[in-house]
């Protein structure tokens, strides 16, 4: 991505690389607020740390209260699983885990896929207080990045920053008074780009099947209403205001139309398809190339 020459904070945290770009290098004591920030995320979120909150929901059922950001992360997963149809789940977990991406990353398929438990028989998300009526491995990866970079992008502003770009490998936010070009990753090879997108202010997400790609043809984006990996479409990418929002909907992407989601959320996206096609919002900023 082309910035200004800015100094860079980088550093790896709840499973991805991160890097923090400021027009001066960030002091000791921002970087350790930073820092702790992540940790405490990951503390409650990671279904790969044995000692998370997240973790203890999947030895055992209760009520679990997790910090003040579960609130509204809880209502955005909620109200897409019901504008999906139940194919986009926090409880996905158990079907990742099923297909072999589990918290020792076996990549080994323990048999053929299974849908997760649905919604009302085995979750109630009730603010940032989440009751389950059986053990349940819950994941949150589909929008708590996005969340992250949000909360980190608050306590930069906190601490007085007021010009930054905040990217976790994929998804990111920028604050700065002059646009910056991003390029948009081929799905087929890193290495190369299908377009640019002009990022002026706010988010810019993106999610790929082919990120984490394991077996034959498994990776990490499940249909929530079967356990199997998704075959339609192999790309994504999401401009919004909120970085946790444009997250969540790059995924949401793979299962419904962009049209169905501007229904219900002001955002503009991309999606590429298997087939090499393309859809994407009037309001996309990006060019594709030829």
């Amino acid at each position: 991505m082309p910035k200004p020459a800015w100094e860079d904070f980088r550093f790896d945290g709840i499973g991805t690389r991160w890097e923090i770009s400021t027009p001066l290098p960030l002091s000791g004591t921002i970087r350790a607020r930073l820092l702790s920030l992540v940790e405490k995320y990951d503390g409650e979120w990671s279904r790969f740390r044995p000692d998370s909150t997240v973790s203890a929901m999947a030895r055992e059922p209760g009520r679990y209260e997790l910090p003040a950001e579960a609130a509204v992360l809880g209502q955005l997963y909620r109200s897409l699983y019901g504008i999906t149809a139940g194919a986009m789940t926090p409880l996905i977990g158990s079907s990742l885990e099923r297909l072999g991406y589990d918290a020792a990353y076996s990549l080994q398929s323990a048999g053929s896929p299974v849908a997760p438990p649905r919604w009302d028989e085995a979750l109630d998300w009730d603010g940032a207080v989440l009751t389950t009526s059986a053990p349940v491995v819950l994941d949150i990866g589909a929008a708590g990045k996005g969340q992250l970079v949000d909360l980190l992008a608050a306590e930069l502003r906190s601490c007085g920053e007021d010009s930054f770009i905040v990217d976790a490998s994929g998804d990111m936010l920028y604050c700065g008074s002059d646009p910056v070009s991003v390029a948009l990753e081929h799905p087929y090879d890193p290495a190369k780009a299908i377009g640019t997108v002009q990022v002026s202010a706010g988010a810019l997400c993106a999610s790929a099947a082919n990120r984490r790609v394991w077996g034959d043809g498994l990776h990490h984006v499940l249909d929530g209403t079967t356990g199997r990996p998704v075959t339609t479409a192999v790309a994504t990418w999401t401009m919004a205001e909120s970085t946790m929002v444009a997250d969540a909907l790059a995924t949401a992407l793979f299962f419904v139309p962009g049209a169905v989601l501007e229904q219900t959320f002001d955002f503009s996206w991309l999606t590429v398809f298997s087939d090499g096609s393309a859809a994407y919002s009037g309001g996309f900023e990006g060019t594709l190339f030829t």
